[in-house]
């Protein structure tokens, strides 16, 4: 190529134009030799291809980024363009939830704006960060995942410190932290001008050398005003966490407190940056704005990044075994448990089984035996897991949100559990019973579906034959619930396609909130029965009373907030496992629950 090296071919490459088309139809093909001639004689009408625009001489361009089925508005987002070697598109993992992708092959599509009026709406309206929070529940559908939150764990958690060299090492994955500059620069020369700076050191240590702790670093991602209280996801404090207490601290360091800007308290995990689940990210976005928050999210994940990296992070097959005296344990409560439906079915056959209201005996039986067996797996979980402890990895991806739940690993390290199809014990097989291998009507746990074993210790013949019964059901299900929420959307959207709400800024006679169709018939005297914008609510309330309140009293709220009931604070409200359980409260205990995550099309409600 006339000798060029290949960094001066890719920039000519990258940078230029193709193609100019006259307005008789010609094409012109551009090349070095012709390229003067073309610009001198180029005319107001004629137009011109040229590569994408990586912004080396110029203005990013910027494009639209899609993933089949788009099911809502934040399947197409904007982007700019960043040109890489290769043949595949790339792009944060944090965008990976709206677009309900993974890398396993999903095919995307890109498409370039050919006006300025479109490129200026997709810069305004339509960039990934206008779009952190969904307009479905209020909450940010963008956000940390997987290396992020496990990485803002061992940043953040406990008092963990970091020497200089660490320090250097975390801080360079910010690009704009004072560390640019020469190697085996002197530390004082390392912040260069417009950078933020380094920030101090948290103490020394006994040897008299700096250190820095996690949360100090952390807190360089935060607005300098910021002030919040919330229980993270690790703690594990069973009913109002003692973090919360004059003076008190909670055991795992799950009560966060954010003061001006500084994490004092806690660690940060997925309730603090996640998707879906992230106070922080959402409290910056509702509060600063979009710019603001998607500064926060990359320097939160940049970090996160640099500690996971610094503390090393792996897991194996090894990380579910569990000591014979956690595993005996298992089988000595599941034991129980199974003669307790023994007794269950002895009552019932001898007919001194006591109905419940609105259910026939033999109902009675299959509930109540239902409750105990789901009671054996549940306890196999918290057995397996005070063993295991959060020292295990598995364990700190589950209870940090990172990937994963304590219910797969209970089921990997302590006991399957009872297998279900359509909500209920294991009924269909041979003729009275469910395969060959018992008895006919046998009415026992193991004959109806129990699996007493962990996948790690390995299924028996008619524990494996169970199991795929509720695994082809979740098959199933997914197939046939994609169809048919699918064709319920589409119905939907031809329904209210010709539905407007009337503001102060619509040209009508009324602008009282009020759903009309296109000849004037009222269908909601006001949107949603109480005028409020789902996009604008804090997770379904119209004013978050707990912001308003850690405002006006300041450290005294702490007392006062509600942040003792886990249950009640709403972080799973549009959740996309929520939204699955929604379907069927038996799914998650079927053998493919852990398959919640595992491809994209069949997590969000809707089909192609």
């Amino acid at each position: 190529a006339k000798g060029l090296t290949d960094e001066e071919m890719d920039e000519d490459f990258l940078t230029g134009v193709n193609y100019v088309f006259r307005n008789d139809g010609r094409r012109i093909k551009v090349t070095s030799e012709n390229a003067p001639t073309v610009a001198e004689n180029l005319n107001v009408d004629y137009v011109i291809e040229r590569q994408l625009s990586d912004g080396r001489n110029g203005e990013k361009d910027i494009v639209l980024f899609n993933r089949q089925p788009s099911l809502h508005r934040m399947s197409i987002m904007a982007h700019r363009v960043v040109v890489m070697k290769g043949r595949t598109f790339r792009f944060n993992l944090t965008d990976c939830a709206p677009y309900n992708a993974d890398f396993d092959g999903d095919e995307m599509n890109l498409h370039v704006l050919q006006s300025e009026e479109a490129r200026a709406e997709a810069r305004i309206i339509m960039q990934v960060q206008e779009n952190i929070l969904s307009p479905r529940y209020g909450g940010p559908i963008i956000g940390g995942i997987h290396d992020h939150i496990s990485g803002s764990y061992f940043l953040t958690h406990g008092d963990v410190r970091f020497n200089r060299y660490e320090t250097m090492n975390i801080l360079y994955k910010l690009s704009d932290v004072g560390l640019g500059g020469k190697k085996n620069m002197l530390f004082e020369e390392l912040n260069k001008d417009g950078a933020r700076p380094i920030p101090d050191p948290s103490g020394t240590d006994e040897n008299g050398q700096p250190y820095w702790t996690g949360k100090d670093l952390f807190s360089i991602a935060l607005p300098e005003d910021l002030n919040l209280t919330y229980r993270a996801a690790v703690c594990q404090c069973g009913g109002r966490c003692q973090g919360q207490n004059p003076g008190g601290v909670c055991p795992t360091d799950g009560f966060v407190r954010i003061r001006n800007g500084k994490l004092i308290t806690g660690t940060i995990d997925e309730k603090g940056i996640g998707n879906s689940k992230g106070k922080i990210l959402e409290k910056i976005a509702r509060d600063y704005g979009s710019d603001r928050a998607a500064r926060f999210l990359y320097d939160a994940t940049r970090l996160a990044l640099g500690a996971v990296m610094n503390h090393g992070f792996s897991t194996g097959i090894s990380d579910e075994d569990i000591p014979e005296e956690a595993a005996n344990q298992i089988r000595e409560n599941s034991k129980e448990c199974i003669q307790q439906v023994d007794e269950l079915v002895e009552s019932f056959r001898d007919g001194t089984l006591e109905q419940m209201p609105g259910r026939s005996v033999r109902e009675t039986l299959e509930v109540r035996a239902q409750g105990i067996l789901s009671g054996a797996r549940d306890q196999a979980g918290k057995i397996a897991g005070n063993y295991l402890g959060m020292t295990n990895p598995a364990v700190i991806m589950a209870k940090t949100g990172a990937r994963g739940s304590m219910l797969n690993l209970s089921q990997m390290a302590g006991c399957v559990g009872q297998q279900s199809v359509r909500g209920e014990r294991i009924a269909r097989g041979y003729w009275d019973r469910t395969l060959p291998h018992f008895h006919k009507g046998d009415l026992g746990a193991y004959a109806k579906g129990f699996c007493l074993d962990s996948y790690k210790s390995g299924l028996t013949p008619t524990e494996f034959f169970f199991h795929a019964m509720g695994g082809r059901e979740g098959l199933v299900d997914t197939a046939v619930r994609t169809a048919r929420s699918g064709y319920m959307q589409r119905r939907l959207i031809s329904a209210l396609e010709d539905l407007k709400l009337t503001t102060e800024n619509a040209a009508t006679v009324y602008h009282d909130g009020r759903i009309t169709n296109t000849v004037g018939t009222i269908v909601q005297f006001k949107y949603g029965e109480d005028g409020i914008d789902p996009s604008k609510a804090v997770r379904g309330d119209a004013v978050n009373l707990n912001d308003l309140f850690a405002e006006v009293l300041g450290e005294d709220a702490d007392k006062l907030l509600n942040v003792d009931k886990k249950e009640n604070e709403g972080d799973d409200y549009g959740s996309r496992e929520k939204d699955l359980e929604g379907f069927d409260d038996d799914s998650d205990y079927d053998s493919d629950e852990d398959s919640l995550d595992s491809d994209g099309d069949s997590d969000y409600e809707g089909g192609e």
